[in-house]
């Protein structure tokens, strides 16, 4: 699998951005990983998982564990770019704030399309 097109490239520049984009707002977190697996989590979301975001249950799914939690960034995009309907526009710029359910560590009782969780920090 490969990022041969332009379209290819522009969805991973829109991943990198927005991850970004949703930790400079909070003025917390780290863009580095999220901004540098972008191209693999497009190949993967894109041309090899099987899911459908309105069914978060089904259990033919193909699921993506991230333990990584300075990379949670891009779990959360890209939950948000393929229709997750609970990781809203509205909660990306509530992450890292108490409450939220974009936690500075991906906890998968908050939300359905996390898969797995390390627990939060502290």
């Amino acid at each position: 699998q490969t990022l041969d097109t332009m379209t290819d490239l522009q969805c991973v520049d829109n991943i990198r951005v927005l991850s970004a984009d949703i930790v400079q707002k909070a003025n917390s977190g780290h863009p580095g990983a999220p901004m540098g697996c972008a191209p693999i989590a497009h190949v993967l979301w894109s041309q090899v998982m099987n899911y459908n975001p309105a069914e978060p249950s089904w259990i033919n799914r193909d699921r993506f564990v991230l333990s990584n939690g300075h990379a949670c960034a891009l779990l959360y995009t890209m939950l948000h770019l393929t229709g997750d309907q609970e990781i809203t526009m509205d909660q990306l710029k509530q992450f890292r704030q108490l409450g939220s359910k974009t936690a500075g560590h991906p906890e998968n009782h908050l939300v359905a399309g996390i898969e797995g969780s390390a627990g939060p920090l502290g």
